[in-house]
């Protein structure tokens, strides 16, 4: 039994005519009326009663009918889904993120791809950067938000960069520099430093580090077990030192924290999408179409 067949028995089943069955399937009705025939002698039973008057359905012919139309429309959802799925339209999309990227990157792009892919299902976990590459090798998600540079140069990964960040200075509300417009990196070589951990945030940890070096110091760093940008900001609020973040921390809003501008040499923080080009998929690519790149 083909699926053709079942197609052309459903339609004489609608028209109870065999002239006019033909003329919507756009095919002679002798051909018709043969492959009719061979469906019946395939099944072992009349599907139709033929006569003057025109055609009637057998019993075993309305029950096929019944059974025929499920089947047909069960293949015609499945072709729909799998042209769906074969072009980003459908599926799901693991993606793993640092907090920070919750703060301004993330937002806008979830929105964006929920508007233009609403039948794809969104797997969101919050991860540290180290966990994010982890992740990526071990196929646990597909794609990832972390700060550049990565721990190492890793060739099974490639990354596009979806936004700069410039770095500002987080002081407590009664530090000496909390008035100031701005300040001189160079200012801070005296000062004690708040640090993400380079262990977990090997990008930020870089980025800092290189920016004071650019500015003749070594950062005194009297913390660094820490990585959240929530934990650094808190910690500078109880007077455990200074910390140089990405300006988008300001949006926590943190009490007793004031932010100030940084001048002198400063590396922005790079924000970017990271994946596996050897584990593409169409819900991948549509993904990374909606990727930023920054002014």
């Amino acid at each position: 039994m083909e699926l053709r067949h079942l197609r052309y028995f459903v339609v004489v089943a609608e028209e109870l005519n065999l002239t006019r069955a033909a003329e919507r399937l756009r095919m002679a009705q002798p051909p018709l009326s043969v492959q009719l025939r061979k469906l019946e002698t395939e099944l072992g039973v009349r599907l139709l009663d033929r006569s003057s008057r025109g055609v009637r359905l057998t019993e075993a012919g309305r029950l096929l009918h019944e059974e025929a139309r499920r089947i047909l429309g069960a293949v015609d959802q499945a072709g729909q889904l799998v042209r769906s799925v074969g072009t980003g339209t459908v599926g799901r999309l693991s993606l793993g993120f640092v907090p920070s990227a919750a703060l301004e990157v993330l937002p806008p792009l979830l929105r964006e791809f929920k508007a233009t892919h609403p039948e794809i299902t969104l797997y969101l976990n919050e991860m540290r950067p180290d966990e994010v590459v982890r992740a990526l090798h071990e196929q646990r998600i597909d794609i990832g938000l972390c700060y550049l540079p990565l721990s190492f140069a890793d060739p099974a990964l490639r990354t596009h960069c979806v936004a700069e960040d410039p770095l500002v200075l987080a002081v407590p509300a009664a530090h000496r520099l909390a008035g100031r417009s701005a300040v001189d990196v160079a200012e801070l070589v005296e000062e004690q430093f708040v640090l993400p951990t380079r262990h977990r945030m090997p990008g930020l940890h870089a980025i800092i580090t290189e920016s004071c070096a650019a500015n003749g110091f070594t950062p005194n760093v009297v913390q660094r077990e820490v990585w959240l940008m929530q934990t650094i900001v808190g910690l500078v609020a109880g007077g455990i030192g200074v910390a140089v973040v990405p300006a988008s921390t300001q949006r926590l809003h943190p009490a007793d924290v004031r932010f100030l501008p940084l001048t002198g040499t400063t590396t922005p923080a790079r924000m970017a999408a990271a994946w596996r080009p050897d584990h593409l998929s169409p819900v991948l690519e549509a993904f990374l179409h909606l990727l930023p790149t920054p002014r």
